[in-house]
C-alpha cells in the first residue's frame, strides 16, 4: 500500500485501518466466537428449541443469555468454544484478493489462497458437490439444521470468493470446484412455484422455501455462473427465483424476510443481501425491472433503516426485543450496497462517505480489530469472524479498490 498517498483523504484512512486490521488478524486468529455462541452449545441450544416450542417457559430459558448478549457479551466464552466459520473465509478471501488487485502485493493474493485452502477442507461432509453450510446445530422455529447442512445463504459467498482469486491466478483445480459449487446450487436446492413465472427455492436442500434473500442468493449466484461457464441455462433457472424476489416486494418496497405469513419482518442487513443479489444479476443481464425494484428499495432502505446520525439500524420496526442500537454486520453491507450503486444512485455516495467514516471513527479498536456492536448501554467488543469482521474487511477492501486508480 505504498501508494496510499496517492488516495483520496478517506481512502488514506481506510488503507492504514486494513494494514493494522490484517496484523491483528494474524496475531488473533482464524478462529473466533459467534453471534450464535450462545445458542450453538448444548445449554443453548436446548434453551433456544424450548422457547420455539413454549414462549412462556423457553423466555425464562433464554433470559440468561439475552442478559449476558446485552450486558456481558464476553460470557459467550461460558457457552461455546470459538470456531471456523466458512462464511468468514470467504470473506477473508475476497478481502485479501482485493487488496492484491490495489497493491499487485502477491502476499495478499497468498493469503486469499490460503483461505480458499480453508474452505476446500471444511466443505459440508455427505455431499458429492462443493457446498458449506454452520459448523454448529443451527436452533430454528422449523427444527435443527445440523451441522455440515448446506446453506443457499453461504454457499454463494465462497462460490464468489473462488471465482475472484480464479480470475487472478487460474488453476485448474479451483476451475472444477466452481463448477461443482454450480452443480450444487442447480441440483441440490428444491424449487416450490409461486407463480406461473416464479418459484421460491429452499434454504437447504432439504427444507420449504419462502425467504426471499436465499431465492435472490440462488438467482445472482447462477446468474454470475451462467455468464462465467457459458451456459444460458442456469439463466433460465436464476429468473424464476428472481421473479419470486421481484414479485413479492412490498408496495413500499420494501422486502419481508419470508412470505411465510410469520416472518415479514424488514431488517438492515436482509434487505441489503436482497438488493445487492438484485444488483449483481443487472450487471449479468441489464434486466430493466431490477433497476426499478432498486429505485424503489432504495427510497425505503434509505427512509427506514437509518438513525438520526446516518448510520444502520438494525429494524425498521423490530418484531423483538434488541439488545443493541446499530451492528457491524449491518455497517458492512451497508458499505457493500453503496459501492456496488453508487454510480446508478448517485445519492447513496453521502450515505457511503457517512457509514465509512462513522466506523473509522468510533468502530475501529486499539489492537486493529473492529467493534461488533453499539448496545444500549456500551459496546460489544468480542471480535466475531463472521458477524462481523470478515465482512468489515472485505468491505473496506472492496472500497479501497473501488477508490484506488488502476495500477500501473
Amino acid at each position: 500500500m505504498d501508494a496510499a498517498q496517492n488516495l483520496p483523504p478517506t481512502a488514506q484512512k481506510v488503507t492504514a485501518t486494513l494494514a493494522k486490521f490484517t496484523g491483528w488478524l494474524q496475531q488473533y486468529g482464524e478462529l473466533s466466537w459467534d453471534h450464535q455462541s450462545f445458542f450453538a452449545g448444548p445449554l443453548g441450544r436446548r434453551a433456544k428449541a424450548l422457547y420455539y416450542r413454549n414462549k412462556l417457559a423457553g423466555t425464562a430459558a433464554v433470559a440468561p443469555m439475552v442478559f449476558f448478549e446485552a450486558f456481558l457479551p464476553a460470557a459467550r466464552r461460558l457457552f461455546h468454544q470459538p470456531i471456523r466459520l466458512p462464511i468468514a473465509d470467504a470473506h477473508f478471501a475476497m478481502g485479501y484478493a482485493f487488496l492484491h488487485e490495489v497493491t499487485r502485493d502477491p502476499a495478499h493474493l497468498q493469503k486469499a489462497e490460503h483461505f480458499l485452502d480453508a474452505l476446500v477442507q471444511t466443505r459440508c461432509p455427505g455431499f458429492k458437490e462443493f457446498a458449506w453450510g454452520y459448523p454448529f446445530d443451527w436452533i430454528t422455529r422449523n427444527g435443527v439444521i445440523p451441522a455440515g447442512t448446506p446453506l443457499i445463504t453461504t454457499t454463494p459467498y465462497v462460490f464468489e470468493a473462488f471465482v475472484q482469486v480464479q480470475a487472478l491466478q487460474p488453476e485448474a483445480g479451483r476451475a472444477q470446484i466452481i463448477e461443482s459449487i454450480v452443480r450444487h446450487v442447480r441440483y441440490d436446492y428444491q424449487d416450490f412455484p409461486t407463480s406461473a413465472t416464479a418459484s421460491s427455492c429452499s434454504y437447504t436442500p432439504r427444507d420449504e422455501g419462502g425467504v426471499v434473500n436465499a431465492s435472490a442468493y440462488r438467482a445472482f449466484t447462477l446468474a454470475r455462473a451462467s455468464q462465467w461457464l457459458g451456459d444460458p441455462a442456469l439463466l433460465e433457472i436464476a429468473g424464476r427465483n428472481l421473479n419470486f424476489v421481484l414479485e413479492n416486494q412490498n408496495p413500499d418496497g420494501s422486502w419481508p424476510y419470508a412470505k411465510d405469513g410469520v416472518r415479514d419482518f424488514v431488517d438492515h442487513f436482509h434487505t441489503c443481501f436482497v438488493m445487492k443479489a438484485l444488483a449483481k444479476i443487472h450487471q449479468v443481464t441489464g434486466d430493466r425491472r431490477i433497476v426499478d425494484a432498486l429505485a424503489r428499495g432504495l427510497n425505503y432502505y434509505q427512509q427506514n433503516l437509518f438513525g438520526a446520525d446516518g448510520m444502520p439500524r438494525p429494524f425498521s420496526k423490530a418484531p423483538r426485543l434488541t439488545v443493541y442500537q446499530c451492528e457491524l454486520y449491518d455497517c458492512a453491507e451497508c458499505i457493500n450496497l453503496c459501492l456496488l450503486l453508487r454510480k446508478e444512485f448517485p445519492q447513496l455516495e453521502r450515505c457511503l462517505e457517512t457509514v465509512v467514516m462513522g466506523i473509522l471513527e468510533h468502530w475501529v479498536k486499539p489492537d486493529g480489530s473492529f467493534r461488533s456492536r453499539k448496545l444500549k448501554f456500551g459496546w460489544d467488543n468480542v471480535p466475531m469472524h463472521r458477524w462481523a469482521q470478515s465482512q468489515m474487511f472485505r468491505s473496506l477492501a472492496f472500497y479501497l479498490r473501488d477508490f484506488s486508480p488502476p495500477p500501473a
